[in-house]
């Protein structure tokens, strides 16, 4: 059922939905920026969070923490746009995304155990699962639930549609159990705040409540963990998408039985790509929110 409050949410998102749907995509696109922009201005307060965020956590001005949190605005009302017309993009999206380092996930779908790819909320990560699938890739993807089931719905059909499998709502340990005892290929975003369940690890520099099940997994079957991300080009169209060998650990150990290492190599990386993009990075979520009273 859905929440108190959420069906005006649901009828603008499913308006929004109709409007991006009749129209040629860079149009919709153009749409996406425009829509971002005027959420960054209308949202003043949590777009001043995110400032405060950007600019303690990259050690900028605070002027050049708001012109990174303008463009975040823009990249993801675009990055909407590019979900909700998955569907009609998805046949032509190597038109769209140049992937570099797919050998390695073919490698390690080759052991049988699976692969996990290790994003974040960054660039356009929904594509890069889309590409990979329309490549023959068995790609699956956990989704978070939402406070109005029928948004939840949405995101797992237009998923489907693109290729993806959806896997549970929230960690569902067994679906993801599942996708790998078939050999299959399971995206999972780790820069997420884990609470009391999660592992202590820096992650740009400032600790935070990390996730460690897809870690574990691996571990435990001895799935190969490979960073990929995937990041918007400057023309604001075509899109980068690139797959790293599988993490390893320390001294040839397998990866996952140092814990801590683990899951700071994973923080590593997708620190690392913020860096190089931080204006492509979620930086309204509250990532530090258990350590730092980030909110």
């Amino acid at each position: 059922m859905a929440a108190k409050g959420q069906p005006f949410i649901w009828a603008a998102l499913r308006a929004f939905m109709c409007v991006c749907d009749g129209l040629e995509h860079k149009t919709a696109l153009r749409l996406g920026s425009t829509v971002g922009r005027m959420f960054n201005f209308f949202s003043f307060s949590r777009a001043a969070r995110a400032s405060s965020r950007c600019s303690r956590m990259l050690g900028v001005s605070d002027r050049a923490a708001r012109g990174i949190i303008k463009k975040a605005y823009s990249h993801f009302g675009m990055a909407l746009v590019e979900f909700v017309r998955l569907p009609k993009t998805y046949p032509r999206i190597d038109e769209i995304v140049t992937v570099t380092g797919e050998e390695h996930i073919w490698k390690a779908l080759e052991l049988g155990r699976g692969a996990i790819m290790l994003s974040g909320h960054i660039g356009c990560w929904e594509y890069a699962a889309s590409l990979l699938a329309k490549h023959g890739v068995p790609m699956n993807a956990i989704g978070a639930e939402q406070r109005d089931e029928r948004i939840t719905q949405a995101i797992a059909d237009l998923r489907s549609r693109g290729g993806v499998k959806p896997v549970g709502k929230g960690i569902d340990l067994r679906a993801a159990i599942e996708c790998l005892r078939k050999n299959e290929a399971l995206a999972v975003l780790l820069d997420q705040d884990a609470k009391d369940g999660g592992m202590l690890s820096p992650f740009l520099g400032h600790l935070a409540s990390t996730p460690i099940g897809p870690i574990r997994l691996a571990r435990k079957f001895g799935t190969p963990i490979l960073p990929a991300h995937i990041f918007r080009e400057d023309d604001g169209f075509h899109m980068r998408f690139e797959i790293d060998p599988p993490l390893q650990g320390p001294g040839g150990r397998p990866f996952g039985e140092d814990m801590q290492h683990a899951v700071d190599s994973c923080n590593d990386k997708i620190s690392g790509w913020i860096r190089e993009k931080p204006e492509q990075w979620l930086w309204m979520y509250p990532r530090w929110e258990s350590t730092l009273n980030d909110r």
